[in-house]
């Protein structure tokens, strides 16, 4: 499997299977591999960050710069589990400790209101001032139950997604 010009073996499939937890079907195991290979120009058996931004709505996401974070350098047995986050079968905490991720861009496991606020400043870009995203910051974490000066854990994501299902699922497309 670490070299991407061959093909995945019945053994390779079942064991990228298992690693994402039976999340896709062998059929988008094939079709997610050979995405891979494309992404993998030099057949290294990794993906490099230069290599995820020749996708260009990779490279157009306001947070694309984060995700570069935690997919740079994967193989393919770890950019299927990646992208089990979007599957339809994935459970809410699958797809909650994703986000929570992203949020969490120096990997302490907590979420401050200053990796909150970085985040917003990714999405909203100049349609908001540092005032206006602040606000949203401060009201969204009261409704929650929480201040400013909190920090959150991937179970506090949970929480406050639990009332909420995450849309995130993605099509494998199929030959």
């Amino acid at each position: 499997m670490g070299n991407t010009s061959s093909m995945l073996t019945q053994y390779d499939i079942e064991e990228v299977q298992s690693h994402c937890q039976d999340l896709f079907e062998q059929q988008e195991i094939l079709s997610l591999y050979q995405r891979f290979c494309q992404l993998d120009r030099n057949a290294k058996g990794f993906i490099s960050s230069d290599e995820f931004l020749s996708v260009p709505e990779f490279a157009m996401n306001p947070l694309s710069q984060r995700l570069l974070k935690m997919v740079d350098g994967l193989n393919f047995k770890d950019f299927v589990a990646f992208l089990s986050a979007f599957s339809a079968k994935a459970s809410l905490r699958q797809k909650v400790k994703l986000i929570f991720q992203v949020y969490d861009s120096d990997g302490n496991g907590k979420v401050s209101s200053k990796d909150i606020m970085e985040v917003l400043r990714d999405l909203s870009g100049t349609f908001m001032s540092d005032e206006q995203r602040e606000q949203v910051l401060s009201q969204v974490l009261k409704e929650a139950g929480y201040t400013n000066d909190s920090y959150l854990t991937l179970e506090d994501f949970i929480k406050v997604f639990g009332s909420c299902k995450p849309e995130m699922d993605v099509e494998i497309p199929v030959d």
